[in-house]
């Protein structure tokens, strides 16, 4: 017998159940485990009597006036029981323990919101404990799901309806360009103007995704020279000449992480706007941190 049938048989017997089995076992006796567990004799010993019929095992040999002592198979099922009760405490115990309160953001954008966003909440919530986490779309939105982050800040791309969201701005995209393209001088430009450029587009999958949506929205073929894992590749192919990169994250830097100069002009497309939004999934419990986060947002 192994902990998973014991699991199993819980759709019969409690926890409660479990627990006066260990007690007899540890007291040896029906009327010392009853007064610790402040039940009636009877009852505990039609609760035993259960369990046994349920299990079809004598757990206790229970002899007239005798004290009471385990089968062979009483045995091997109460250190099952004991360890099974040991993990439900540990259940009860890692529910009740306090965790950071985790606050994620998409990658990209994460250097300009982050740091700011977790020094203005921590100054608002000092008897809590924050965390950032940086990540892509498809890991936000698992974290968020499954609980290892509470909210994230990110662009709205992705993100589906078992999400809730409050929008903290819209952006618009821009466009990297080395200092010696043409396109360098002019002051906005067009997506329809950069059909005949080569362009570099984030490797993501959902940020590549959008940007192709667009384009296509727009009736624009755009031709796709290179994709990046990173924006500090991206900028780096632009500057040295390799194409146009496209990206909703705008470094106030005029050179590429090599020392290349590098322009960036904005994209006037109106269609090309994003929001960038504040994330938390919708059967969350409410929080005052959320709405405290979002009120830092709007200040930055």
């Amino acid at each position: 017998m192994n902990i998973h049938y014991i699991v199993s048989l819980m759709l019969y017997l409690s926890l409660r159940q479990y627990q006066y089995i260990l007690a007899v076992a540890d007291a040896k006796s029906l009327t010392r485990a009853a007064l610790a567990l402040h039940v009636s004799q009877p009852s505990l010993s039609v609760a035993i009597t259960r369990a046994e019929a349920r299990l079809g095992r004598l757990i206790f040999n229970r002899g007239k006036g005798s004290a009471i002592d385990l089968t062979p198979f009483g045995y091997r099922i109460v250190a099952q029981i004991r360890a099974l009760l040991r993990d439900a405490r540990a259940i009860e115990e890692s529910a009740n323990l306090a965790r950071p309160f985790v606050l994620g953001c998409f990658e990209d954008i994460a250097p300009w919101y982050l740091p700011k966003v977790l020094a203005a909440t921590r100054a608002r919530f000092p008897d809590t404990d924050f965390q950032g986490v940086e990540g892509r779309f498809s890991a936000l939105s698992g974290d968020l799901v499954e609980g290892r982050i509470d909210l994230a800040i990110s662009y709205d791309i992705g993100f589906d309806d078992r999400f809730a969201r409050q929008q903290i701005k819209q952006v618009a995209p821009v466009a990297f360009v080395a200092a010696d393209n043409p396109l360098a001088a002019l002051p906005a430009v067009g997506l329809h103007q950069l059909t005949d450029q080569p362009l570099i587009l984030s490797a993501e999958e959902l940020s590549q995704g959008y940007i192709r949506t667009l384009f296509d929205r727009l009736n624009i073929s755009p031709t796709v020279a290179h994709t990046t894992a990173s924006l500090e590749m991206m900028r780096s192919l632009a500057a040295h000449g390799a194409g146009v990169g496209i990206s909703y994250s705008n470094p106030p830097a005029g050179y590429s992480y090599d020392g290349q100069p590098l322009v960036t002009v904005p994209i006037d497309t109106p269609q090309a706007a994003a929001d960038i939004v504040l994330l938390w999934v919708k059967r969350a419990e409410d929080c005052a941190i959320t709405s405290g986060i979002f009120d830092v947002m709007r200040r930055l």
